[in-house]
């Protein structure tokens, strides 16, 4: 058997059952709208919605036919009490506008939804309900309930309780959890009730669990879920978002623009009557007309008059009012505070407090304020809209005044800037505009005319000194023209009678003391001869400047501008004077000339060879390259060497000049060879130089005794000096050119050497080791060293044999080792200045410099290809050879 509950707690139950059906609209907005619904609607229920603002968008009175409906602006139907719709029910929506007295109506149709049967196959199985045991009951319960409580909900049985005595039991939130102890349950009955009121706000719903159980504890049943809701009351008021709201709206704003928003919240039941709010405006300060309205849905403040004007009223203060319950009068209330600036706008022009100005003014007076004009401004003071732009319209086309603001008190301040002339214009009438910074507004653009202001300024006479007009004043004089020569000069006039009576003249400056100038005529004479090659800057203007001073001492400066005509004086000259040419790679080389007169007097010019002695008429030639250039060349059997060549060059207007030439004509590669060359030929050698070179030949000398010495001691014994110990000069077996003989330290073997390509190098030393004799000779071969030649066994020559020989005094190993170190150290030390730094230009040491080098090579033998290297011996003077002689007798 079912649970039961009492008549009270059913009533409440359909409200979790109802359900809406699908409405559907037709296709114009104020026809025939149909709507499917339960054939039982509760009161306070949405039925649906009708488009109200298709079918009449300025309605503002909005009724129904049928009391048992509700229509509000949103077109939103609800149900104001319980309707029975079994046969269909129909009522009507009246919409007018009471401002223009139009009205619509839309017909609303209820139609009960229709459950379709269908119908079963024969073959199907007979499907019967089972009786439930105990099911959930819908139950409901009043949010602030007055009570009296305990407040009986429902009752709960079980079936089982036909069979077994059952106990009921409950848990859940309000029972054993928060809140605490607000349903119980009668154990026996099963009675539910609840024991306080509740806040819908704080629960809406309550899932309980009921249990029934028999008196040994066994579960007659499954638990039952049992939810408890609570119906909302309208309890809460509608709360705006911010007390007070601040918007800002300039003064020239347009009908229905938007100044800001309004929003309110409820806590009550969305999508209730509780929670729908309408927003309105209760009052207005300071009093007006309505200027602003609100939308009664969204809150949007709009403006819907034009009378905002900051100078009269800067800030307005709106209560706003939203009420739920769509805005009826048993809704609950909430307000707010809105504050509108007004901000300003252009709408006010600057206007002149007077619209015609007098001033005098004295002439030749600049840089000096004559005036100032005041406006008037309504708009916000130290603002674009405020702050003037004044403009001189007319009368100002020479430039003479200038206007400008004055930033603190906004007037415009009148200047003269170039001084005004009484005997040209007595009066100057000028026309002054004046806006403000901003642009003004369009409509107020439309039907204000610039202001404007006339002003008019008097020019008072000055007595004023001479007039040098114009300032620069132009002469021309012949160019070598004889001294005392006589010639207009500068002019000077008296601005109020322009007569030049009376008016001195005097020279302040000239530069090259040229011109002498007459005091009374102003008139220039020459007092010396112009060059105009000489001034400075050349071929331009020789300026002097000129005074000039009336009775009354009041003066003028001005400036008499000197031309000076060009002479043909100067003959062209060539330049430069030495020319170096490299054979063969340089074929020729060109010259060119410059003259210092004027283009008339010079280009093109002609060259030609001065008088040229027969040597150089036969080898050098000349031709044109242009205008200002020629060519000289040369045969090329030339000999390389300098050669003095005379040309002359003539110019158009017969000017000539010779200049004799020095060609250097080089066998080089690069012009700069050469010159480098000539510089070291006339270079002086340095003192340490020469010691270096002193004690150079110091060297070579005591090298050359110790070969001498050896070879008069070698012949004494089979051929050679007998006393070989007591030798000093080398030994050379070299019988004849292109037969060389290479000797080895440690050999005794002749090897004959016919490389005739490379240079004439060698060694000295003579000594025995490992009891044969040991000859160091002069070998021909670039890349043969001292180290090289130790490397081979070779002997001096056949006719010397294995005898013992073994009579020198040193070795060549202890001769080399003694020699090497003090040699270096000496060439150190040459290779010093007075503070013992390294100065290249002593001893300078050579490197091999690649092969194919245009410099030739610079090693000892590189011109001694073909020759003896021992020819040098048979001159070495009367003092070396008796010192060999001398040797010889030894």
């Amino acid at each position: 058997m079912a649970a039961a509950a009492p008549p009270g707690a059913l009533r409440g139950a359909p409200r979790l059952l109802l359900a809406l059906a699908v409405f559907s609209f037709a296709c114009e907005a104020c026809e025939k709208v149909i709507f499917h619904t339960p054939s039982t609607l509760e009161a306070e229920r949405l039925v649906g919605r009708v488009n109200l603002v298709e079918c009449l968008r300025s309605a503002d009175r909005v009724q129904s036919s049928d009391p048992a409906f509700r229509v509000f602006r949103d077109g939103s139907v609800y149900t104001a009490s319980s309707v029975v719709v079994v046969d269909g029910r129909a009522f009507t929506i009246w919409l007018s506008d009471t401002r223009t007295q139009a009205q619509e109506q839309i017909t609303v149709v209820l139609q009960p939804q229709k459950k379709g049967l269908r119908k079963r196959h024969a073959r199907e199985t007979v499907l019967r309900r089972a009786k439930r045991r105990w099911a959930p009951i819908p139950c409901s319960m009043q949010e602030n309930s007055l009570g009296p409580f305990p407040l009986f909900l429902q009752q709960v049985q079980s079936d089982a309780a036909q069979n077994y005595t059952i106990f009921y039991t409950i848990s859940g939130h309000g029972v054993d959890q928060e809140p605490l102890n607000l349903f119980f349950i009668e154990k026996d009955t099963g009675n539910l009730y609840c024991t306080r009121p509740v806040d819908r706000e704080e629960y809406d719903v309550f899932d309980l669990i009921a249990y029934a159980t028999t008196a040994d504890g066994y579960s007659a049943d499954l638990p039952l879920p049992l939810p408890i809701r609570v119906e909302d009351e309208n309890d809460n008021h509608p709360v705006f978002t911010e007390q007070v709201y601040s918007f800002e709206v300039p003064e020239s704003t347009k009908l229905g623009t938007s100044v800001g928003q309004v929003s309110a919240t409820d806590r009550d039941e969305p999508d209730t009557m509780h929670t729908r709010l309408r927003y309105s405006i209760l009052s207005q300060t300071p009093r007006s007309p309505g200027l602003f309205a609100v939308h009664p849905s969204t809150g949007i403040l709009t403006l819907v008059a034009q009378n905002l004007d900051r100078e009269v009223v800067d800030k307005y203060e709106l209560i706003m009012k939203v009420q739920d319950m769509d805005g009826q009068f048993f809704g609950l209330v909430g307000t707010s505070t809105c504050s509108i600036i007004v901000a300003d706008s252009n709408d006010n022009p600057p206007v002149f407090r007077q619209n015609a100005y007098e001033v005098s003014v004295e002439e030749n007076t600049y840089n000096v304020e004559i005036l100032r004009l005041s406006v008037e401004d309504k708009d916000l003071k130290n603002s674009a809209n405020w702050r003037a732009n004044f403009t001189i319209l007319k009368g100002n086309e020479n430039g003479n005044f200038k206007i400008s603001t004055d930033k603190d008190t906004n007037e415009g301040v009148l200047c003269v800037v170039k001084p005004l002339d009484y005997e040209e214009n007595r009066k100057v009438v000028l026309e002054i505009g004046v806006a403000n910074e901003a642009p003004f507004t369009r409509d107020l653009a439309l039907r204000t005319p610039a202001n404007r202001a006339e002003v008019t300024v008097h020019v008072q006479n000055q007595d004023e000194g001479p007039e040098c007009k114009p300032a620069a004043q132009h002469v021309r004089i012949r160019e070598n023209a004889a001294v005392g020569s006589r010639m207009n000069g500068y002019k000077a006039y008296d601005p109020e009678t322009k007569s030049s009576s009376g008016i001195r003249y005097k020279k302040l400056h000239d530069p090259n003391g040229w011109i002498s100038i007459d005091e009374i005529s102003g008139s220039i004479q020459t007092s010396k001869i112009l060059d105009r090659e000489t001034s400075a800057p050349r071929n331009e203007l020789y300026n002097v400047t000129v005074l000039a001073i009336d009775q009354d001492n009041k003066s003028c400066t001005g400036t008499l501008v000197v031309s000076i005509e060009d002479v043909n004086d100067n003959a062209p000259e060539i330049r430069p004077d030495y020319v170096t040419i490299c054979k063969p790679k340089m074929g020729y080389t060109d010259i060119s000339a410059f003259d210092a007169d004027e283009p008339i007097h010079g280009a093109p010019f002609y060259f030609s060879l001065a008088n040229p002695t027969p040597e150089v008429n036969k080898i050098w030639t000349l031709s044109k390259v242009n205008d200002t250039a020629a060519r000289l060349s040369y045969q090329k059997n030339a000999e390389a060497k300098e050669y003095y060549i005379p040309v002359t060059v003539r110019d158009r207007a017969g000017q000539s000049a010779t200049k004799t030439l020095r060609v250097n004509l080089c066998d080089c590669t690069h012009p700069s060879q050469c010159q480098m060359t000539a510089r070291s030929a006339g270079a002086s050698l340095g003192k340490w130089a020469i010691l270096a070179i002193l004690l150079g030949l110091a060297l070579l000398s005591s090298v050359l005794l110790t070969l001498v010495c050896g070879v008069v001691g070698a012949r004494k014994k089979k051929g050679f000096p007998e006393d070989l110990a007591q030798q000093n000069l080398i030994i050379s077996n070299t019988e004849a050119p292109g037969d060389d003989k290479v000797c080895s330290a440690n050999g005794f073997m002749t090897q004959t050497v016919n490389h005739s390509n490379h240079g004439f190098c060698g060694t000295m030393g003579p000594g025995m080791k490992n009891g044969g004799l040991e000859t160091i000779e002069m070998v021909k071969g670039g890349h043969h060293t001292l180290d090289s030649c130790r490397g081979h066994h070779h002997t001096l020559d056949s006719r010397v044999g294995h005898g013992d020989m073994d009579t020198s005094r040193y070795t060549y190993s202890e001769w080399h080792s003694f020699t090497q170190p003090r040699l270096r150290e000496k060439l150190h030390l040459y290779n010093q200045n007075e503070d013992h730094l390294s100065s290249q230009d002593y001893v300078l040491s050579y490197h091999y410099e690649g092969r194919g080098s245009p410099g030739g090579s610079v090693g000892c033998c590189s011109d001694k290809q073909d020759e003896e290297g021992l020819d040098f011996l048979n001159q070495l003077g009367s003092k070396f050879t008796a010192l060999a002689e001398a040797c010889t007798k030894r």
